[in-house]
């Protein structure tokens, strides 16, 4: 079987073995939208929302999410993550949500970046769902990764 490959020869799912790897700089930027209703959107640009701050509260979960994504995604790896920036931006129909992360490591971080943006997304569902039932959450995308030799 190939070192790529999840599936081993009894057909059991196997987390890839990177052991062999060299360590490098990893970094990953992942966004997302959530379109929202003009009342909504002006209730968290008042900061005026039930449940509290949106944006901070989202860009905190987020971050959380980041750190436990080997905990919720059955094949990925542990990450020792050494930064994690969540940015939520209004917009004139709903929020942004831009991640970026950075890794020592073996294997890519990019699960992380989208896990980051999907549980913020989320999060702004959940603190805006009792006054707008329109709300569509969409567009979560990997915009870049990298790696990079250690010097």
């Amino acid at each position: 079987m190939s070192q790529f490959s999840h599936i081993d020869k009894e057909g059991k799912a196997n987390m890839v073995d990177v052991g062999d790897k060299n360590p490098q700089i990893r970094e990953a930027k992942a966004e997302g939208f959530i379109q929202l209703n003009d009342k909504t959107l002006n209730l968290i640009r008042e900061n005026s929302m039930k449940k509290g701050d949106v944006l901070t509260v989202a860009e905190i979960a987020g971050i959380q999410a980041a750190k436990k994504t080997s905990d919720l995604i059955p094949l990925c790896h542990p990450l020792q993550i050494t930064k994690v920036d969540v940015k939520c931006t209004l917009q004139t129909d709903g929020i942004l949500v831009n991640t970026r992360l950075k890794c020592i490591g073996q294997t890519g971080i990019e699960m992380e970046a989208l896990t980051a943006a999907s549980v913020a997304l989320l999060t702004i569902y959940d603190m805006c769902k009792a006054v707008d039932k329109s709300m569509t959450m969409g567009n979560i995308s990997l915009i870049e990764k990298t790696k990079t030799d250690l010097k």
